[in-house]
């Protein structure tokens, strides 16, 4: 089943919403399902501001960017027509979120990801939307 493309003006999905018709739930599955949400209980935040972040199209170009080459904040503000000023705010909070990682080189500072981790997140969510 092919995914209904939203309005880009509107952002919502208008299509009526499935669900089912009565309510009965798999007490085993979701027990077990508990418990693994236990596990990773202190991640769930964690995990939701990473995709927050990754949810404001300047920080995806920017990332997306980073997947490639190593970049100045020169290049960056350059790239996404924004200042560098503009573009440091998002990096701040790309690396905060350990997305994003910077070494100095006398007056420049360049900017990569953090780890592999980040790049195959990205690089899957970009596969995942050319799927047909």
């Amino acid at each position: 089943m092919r995914a209904k493309k939203l309005d880009p003006a509107r952002r919502v999905d208008r299509s009526p919403i499935e669900a089912c018709d009565v309510f009965a739930y798999d007490l085993t599955r979701v027990r077990k399902l508990r418990e693994s949400l236990q596990e990773i209980e202190g991640l769930t935040e964690g995990l939701a501001e990473v995709f927050a972040a990754l949810g404001d199209a300047t920080r995806a170009k920017i990332v997306f960017a980073l997947t490639q080459h190593e970049l100045c904040v020169c290049d960056l503000a350059a790239l996404v027509g924004l200042s560098m000023q503009a573009v440091s705010y998002h990096l701040r909070l790309l690396r905060v979120l350990r997305l994003v990682k910077y070494r100095r080189e006398g007056r420049r500072v360049f900017y990569s990801l953090d780890d592999e981790h980040v790049k195959t997140l990205v690089l899957q969510g970009i596969a995942h939307l050319q799927h047909p």
